[in-house]
């Protein structure tokens, strides 16, 4: 049951070109965001289409698969966890970053 605590499985599609760099370490880090879709029916009968953003980072291997392969638009399939953090900004205002640190991605356009 360990395998399946803090899970998440995600398609959509690439919203920008990803950002990757290499640390003095030598070790690559990948940060892209990612659009889902859902579409659904209202109240009224009406069609309504519903975008979330996910912000996904990902380190080593594939890190760099996503700075091979992905490009803006690319669908792709991700698999990882879901992680929180916060930092102090440039002002001393607190902010709260939720994303998915991948394990897997899976080009699925081509």
């Amino acid at each position: 049951m360990n395998a399946m605590k803090n899970r998440v499985q995600l398609i959509g599609n690439v919203g920008n070109d990803p950002e990757v760099k290499t640390l003095e370490s030598g070790k690559k880090l990948a940060h892209l965001t990612i659009a889902t879709n859902e579409t659904y029916r209202n109240d009224k009968g009406d069609k309504v289409e519903q975008t979330e953003w996910h912000r996904v980072t990902a380190w080593g291997k594939t890190a760099e698969i996503i700075e091979k392969f992905v490009v803006k638009g690319k669908e792709v399939a991700v698999d990882g966890k879901l992680t929180h953090r916060s930092y102090d900004d440039k002002n001393g205002e607190k902010k709260y970053i939720t994303e998915v640190v991948a394990n897997e991605i899976l080009l699925l356009s081509k």
